[in-house]
């Protein structure tokens, strides 16, 4: 039986989120040792941190994957993800939060929200995770939580309610008043633990003031703290705290705290707050899947039949393992379990509690837990693994198209084997790259979110003793788009060999999609009246047109931001087939594309480049050689942030660029901001 410390109201199932060196991961080393779970506290400097294990991850000093621990706090089991905060990983922060119930989103107090910052929150957006804020880096010079928070509230439109007060700033950052129960927690120099007091009679106006700003904007979102605060013009602990969970669980606020990770200040309040703010798995609505075709929903239920998913697939000393969030049921080592997607049935050999690189063994996990199996050989990441006599297909996570490619081949040509076994392994564990053979070359090429994603594929292949690789020059993924349509195009497929014949009559007019729509998707209409084509060849000459769209007239890049209408047609009564409409479909768009207007589209980037205002001048010039469209700049903490949209093909070697033009002293970040019109010539496949 389960004990009282792992009933499921006491799990937190969590992720740290967070832009790059915001202190996601001295963050999650710092609640390690708070909670006992370490004994050292880790540093990312030193390389000594538990969720950053992989040699490449300590060497660069950064996240690149995914890491899950587990803890204990206040009786409550908390299961916990870090992230990566780097755009080239945003895929390792999608499939994590598509098991998560809550997450823990990390603001550097000097920089306020930063590009990753807001893609990681749209990412949880999408999932529904609600989240609680900490303003981390207080003792920096320059932090204001303040402005941090405004930054918050205008670029990522929550209603951070702030509960907490620093005591001190900058190099004096001391600790936090707690503004829900008016106490000052502290952390002396010296002291692991927080010392918890009056608060200081300096800040007793300000935190008054604070107090009832915290207590009018509760009330303004909550129905029963506005009754409350209507009678009494104030709020009680008990309704502040109910209000304030209510409010975070349904994504209508966003509680907002502070502190030092590095100087393990404010590390405790985070922990309470996540036992108090954020959801266990009984209050997350119940997992949607579908079977035969409808769809089914199971609560977070030990006794339910078991249904989990794979969110990440991995393979280390102990062997492959699949990383699952159980969704409902009850699974036990030696049980057998079922994909669905592929029908295939497997045993499972072993179930891990996931720490890092670590792991301990476990006899069962049950709806709500985090766990490892290992045996399930077949199983990738957004796989539905579940109870065989009761089958449920669970919706995956959404996997990113790539957008940088190169091209891969064995150095000697006694390893081309082993290379493709080394390609296939890092696809099967990381769904964001993609290994493909080009048709008209030859050549094997990777494909995935960045350069600095697919410099570190490669360089995992070598340090797992593989063999020697050599790497083109990254190629980006190009699109055509119709920009000036045609109408009424007529296409007849006629075949006659001997046999039966194949006779097909398309008329179809091709235009560019609404501007609402975009420059990228594909839609296909029928106009057809009469009947003249039926609906089984109307979803073939449908079949047949997607299948034209996966090379251009240009230089044979995908197609996309076209609408298709079929209009017309005839059928022949013996010779008429889902194959030879199919044929008519394809043939017939390939050419009406070639009498429409067409333009190539490239892959943009919107760079924010952080320099010194001296570097500013030299910055700008390099960003306008390269093609960019400068939208912005800001002043932060002595340092300007330019933010510029920038063609993907234009920012290859930027990095290096860069820390020339600014003396090392400048960085960079970079999201993908969809695709724009390119000039002609571009490099071509």
């Amino acid at each position: 039986m389960r004990t009282d410390l792992t009933t499921l109201a006491a799990v937190r199932n969590l992720g740290i989120l967070a832009h790059v060196d915001a202190g996601k991961t001295t963050v999650t080393e710092r609640i390690l040792f708070a909670t006992g779970t370490t004994r050292k506290r880790g540093e990312v400097h030193d390389g000594t941190t538990v969720t950053d294990f992989d040699p490449q991850e300590r060497d660069r000093g950064i996240t690149i994957f995914a890491a899950a621990v587990s803890c204990v706090w206040d009786g409550h089991r908390i299961n916990l993800i870090d992230t990566p905060g780097h755009v080239d990983f945003a895929d390792e922060v999608e499939r994590s939060l598509r098991v998560l119930d809550g997450a823990i989103a990390v603001f550097d107090a000097v920089a306020g929200v930063e590009p990753q910052s807001e893609s990681v929150w749209r990412q949880a957006d999408r999932y529904g995770v609600p989240r609680i804020a900490l303003v981390n880096k207080l003792d920096r010079a320059g932090a204001d939580l303040d402005r941090a928070v405004d930054s918050i509230r205008e670029r990522l439109h929550p209603s951070p309610l702030v509960v907490q007060l620093p005591i001190g700033a900058e190099d004096a950052f001391a600790g936090v008043v707690d503004l829900v129960r008016m106490r000052s927690v502290t952390w002396p120099d010296g002291a692991g633990t927080a010392v918890r007091g009056p608060v200081p009679e300096a800040l007793r106006e300000e935190a008054a003031r604070r107090r009832r700003v915290l207590e009018e904007a509760v009330a303004a979102l909550h129905p029963a703290a506005l009754e409350e605060f209507c009678d009494r013009e104030s709020l009680s602990i008990g309704t502040l705290d109910a209000a304030l969970r209510d409010l975070t669980r349904s994504g209508d606020g966003v509680v907002v705290l502070c502190g030092s990770a590095y100087r393990d200040r404010g590390i405790e309040p985070l922990l309470d707050a996540v036992a108090a703010y954020l959801p266990s798995p009984l209050d997350v609505p119940a997992v949607r899947g579908v079977h035969e075709g409808a769809e089914e929903r199971r609560a977070t239920d030990a006794e339910a039949p078991f249904a989990g998913l794979v969110f990440k697939v991995s393979a280390n000393t102990t062997g492959r393992l699949a990383h699952v969030r159980v969704y409902s049921g009850t699974i036990e080592k030696g049980d057998t379990v079922r994909d669905p997607g592929t029908g295939r049935t497997e045993r499972v050999a072993r179930i891990l509690r996931v720490m890092a690189d670590r792991h301990v063994q476990l006899d069962r996990a049950v709806a709500g837990d985090i766990v490892a199996l290992a045996g399930v050989k077949s199983a990738r990441a957004g796989s539905t693994l579940c109870d065989p006599g009761a089958p449920l297909l669970l919706e995956p996570p959404v996997a990113a198209d790539p957008v940088v490619s190169v091209a891969v081949e064995a150095r000697r040509a006694t390893d081309t084997g082993r290379l493709a076994s080394a390609l296939a392994r890092l696809a099967e564990e990381d769904p964001s790259l993609v290994v493909r053979t080009d048709p008209e070359t030859g050549q094997t090429v990777l494909s995935g979110m960045g350069e600095l994603h697919l410099e570190v594929a490669v360089e995992k292949i070598r340090r797992a003793g593989g063999p020697e690789v050599g790497v083109g020059r990254p190629r980006v993924a190009y699109r055509e788009t119709v920009v000036g349509g045609v109408g009424g195009f007529v296409f007849r497929h006629v075949k006659q060999d001997g046999g039966a014949g194949q006779f097909a009559h398309v008329v179809l007019d091709v235009e560019p999609l609404g501007p609402e729509a975009g420059v990228t998707g594909f839609e296909f209409r029928s106009a057809v009246v009469g009947g003249r084509v039926p609906q089984e060849y109307v979803r073939a000459v449908e079949a047949g047109c997607r299948d034209a769209l996966a090379e251009g007239p240009l230089d044979g890049h995908p197609v996309t931001g076209l609408r298709v209408t079929l209009t017309d047609g005839a059928t022949h009564v013996k010779d008429s087939s889902d194959t030879a409409f199919r044929t008519a479909g394809r043939l017939g768009l390939r050419e009406a594309l070639r009498a429409c207007e067409m333009v190539l589209l490239e892959p943009v980037a919107e760079v924010t480049v952080t320099v010194p205002a001296d570097a500013v001048g030299a910055v700008l010039g390099d960003l306008a050689a390269r093609r960019g469209r400068v939208s912005g700049s800001e002043t932060r903490g002595g340092s300007t942030a330019v933010t510029a949209a920038v063609p993907l093909a234009e920012l290859f070697g930027y990095a290096t660029r860069l820390r020339g033009r600014t003396q090392g002293r400048g960085t960079f970040t970079t999201r993908p901001a969809g695709h724009a019109p390119a000039p002609r010539p571009v490099p071509v496949r």
